[in-house]
Parts: C-alpha cells; sequence; structure tokens
C-alpha cells in the first residue's frame, strides 16, 4: 500500500505567487489613479484565486476540486454579479472592444488585458481553469470526462468567427450608427445579460450534445484568440518527470481540454498545449506524482490534443 504523501509548504508557490502578483498589480494601479477601488478589485481577486489554490494544494487527492470551485465562485460571480450586474461594466468581449474604441480605461478593458492578453504569458490561460464565470456554471453538468475526444480539428475555427463576428458587429455600431456608449449605463447591463444568457445556452446545449462541459470553451468562446499565443510562452506550465511517469494514461483521460497529457510526459516536457487551461486535473489524477506545476521560460509549437477523427 502506497503510504500518503506528507504536505510540503513548498507547495504552495504557485498560490502565493499568485496572491503577491495580483497585489502588486493592485498597489500599483491605486498609486497610479488614486482610486481605490483597484486595490480592492485586484486585492480580492489575488485573494480569491490564492484561497482556492492553497486550498487545492493542500486537500486530498480527491477532494481537491473544490479548491477550485471555491476560486470559480469568488472569482466568476464578483465578475458576473458585482461589476457586471451592480456595476454595470460590460464583461463581454464586446465591451472590451466598445471601452478600447472610446479610449476609456474601464474595468472592463483592464480584466481583458490583466486576465486575457498579457497576463497568460505569466499564469498561461488560469482564467479558463479557475475564474470563469462562463465554466463556473458549465463545470456543473455531468460531462467532466469527455471520453470521445475533440471534434475535428475544424471545429475549432468556430471561435475566430465568433471572435470576428463580435469585432465586425462593434465597429459597424460604432462607425455606421455613432453607437452611444454609456459607461456603465444600463445599455452595457443589457448588454452584458443577453450576452450571457446566450452563452449559457449554447453552452449547455453544447455539452448534452456532446457529452462534454468544456464543448463551448473548445469550439465557440472567443476569448482564447487572445490567449492562445501569450499562453503558448507562459511561465506556469504543467511539468512532467519522465522518470516517474508509468504512461498509463490517467492525465490524459482526467483532461477536459483533451490534451494528450501522457504524450508530453512520455516526453519529459513541459505541457506546451495551447488548450491548456491550467486546471490541474490531470496532476490531481496522476497515481505516480509525475506531474506537477511550474515556472519556466520555454515555449515550442508542439500541440497534442486527443481527437474523435483520428481514433488518438
Amino acid at each position: 500500500m502506497k503510504a500518503k504523501k506528507a504536505f510540503d509548504i513548498k507547495e504552495l508557490k504557485v498560490p502565493l505567487f499568485l496572491l503577491i502578483l495580483f497585489w502588486i498589480i493592485a498597489l500599483v494601479l491605486w498609486q497610479a489613479t488614486g482610486k481605490r477601488f483597484y486595490l480592492f478589485n485586484f486585492g480580492y481577486i489575488g485573494i480569491a484565486l490564492g484561497l482556492g489554490l492553497g486550498i487545492y494544494t493542500a486537500l486530498p487527492r480527491r477532494k481537491k476540486l473544490w479548491g477550485r470551485r471555491l476560486a470559480q465562485i469568488l472569482v466568476g460571480a464578483y465578475m458576473l454579479v458585482f461589476l457586471g450586474f451592480f456595476q454595470h461594466e460590460n464583461m463581454q468581449i464586446e465591451g472590451f472592444f466598445f471601452y478600447l474604441l472610446a479610449g476609456i480605461f474601464a474595468g472592463s478593458v483592464i480584466h481583458y488585458l490583466i486576465a486575457k492578453v498579457a497576463g497568460p504569458l505569466v499564469f498561461n490561460r488560469g482564467w479558463c481553469g479557475w475564474a470563469c464565470w462562463t465554466a463556473m456554471v458549465l463545470d456543473l453538468l455531468p460531462f467532466h470526462h469527455n471520453k470521445a475526444g475533440r471534434l475535428p480539428a475544424r471545429w475549432g475555427w468556430l471561435r475566430y468567427l465568433h471572435f470576428a463576428i463580435s469585432l465586425a458587429l462593434v465597429l459597424t455600431l460604432w462607425f455606421a450608427f455613432d453607437y452611444p456608449l454609456q459607461e456603465q449605463g444600463v445599455r452595457e447591463l443589457y448588454w452584458l445579460a443577453l450576452g450571457n444568457l446566450l452563452y449559457y445556452a449554447v453552452g449547455i446545449t453544447l455539452a448534452f450534445a456532446l457529452r462534454d462541459n468544456r464543448a463551448f470553451c473548445k469550439y465557440v468562446c472567443p476569448i482564447p484568440t487572445l490567449q492562445k499565443l501569450p499562453a503558448r510562452y507562459a511561465l506556469l506550465k504543467v511539468a512532467s518527470d519522465s522518470g516517474k511517469c508509468t504512461q498509463c494514461g490517467a492525465c490524459t483521460r482526467a483532461c477536459p481540454m483533451d490534451i494528450r497529457v501522457a504524450d508530453y510526459a512520455a516526453q519529459g516536457l513541459r505541457v506546451f498545449s495551447t488548450e491548456c487551461i491550467l486546471c490541474m486535473e490531470c496532476i490531481s489524477t496522476c497515481p505516480a506524482d509525475a506531474l506537477s506545476a511550474s515556472f519556466a521560460l520555454d515555449g515550442t509549437t508542439l500541440e497534442l490534443l486527443r481527437y474523435r477523427d483520428r481514433g488518438t
């Protein structure tokens, strides 16, 4: 019988790093603008992520999921309910485009720049795994592990089409119809509410149709179009120890994004796939403790995914 692994305080390096990083951002923006909102906003997010990751790290293998669930609820609900519905910030990608065109350095712009444009250079697509309010709901559905694999690769281009349609819609409304942007106005609230209802409807429908909670993330969500390039060179990735790896395939089967994690591990590589949402399911599933989260400077175009039409 395998002895229970003792908890090592060094395992808290990732949650502590993110906690400190977000508090640095909070302090810099507060001092630069004089607005206490930034101190509260990024301080809160840092505490929520640090707490969720800390609980994830400390809990035994079978209960680690609760740490990520906690972070998803604390951050996702804060973004959608407080910033969105109460503060009337249009947190949809269209709101980001509108605010950029208007030259407004609003919460939506800061959020996208930090969480989805520049941030992935540091913490990868961790936003998708730990803080997204759409995934917060979709991850509660019963199809957590997709046994069949991804649809053929061409379906992944739907997200780029979605991005293009959203951008074209914003540009048309802005330049052709002189869209009357209301920062934190009722119109932005309606846009946020309708957009999210549509996202949830499509996401839940796809989840049941394909028996895959993360189908919306893989084929429709426009956010990865902003994240994938910086995520390729992210400091934080899942690392592997080929000496410990037994090639049992548990990590690949557990991955909600259908990444062939075991194939990266067989080569002693970090998981370079830009589809990785850093949910750490593979780490908590590995029976040989061959996987871990690590910081390093590297990057490659090696993309190993499991597709239905290829039987892998």
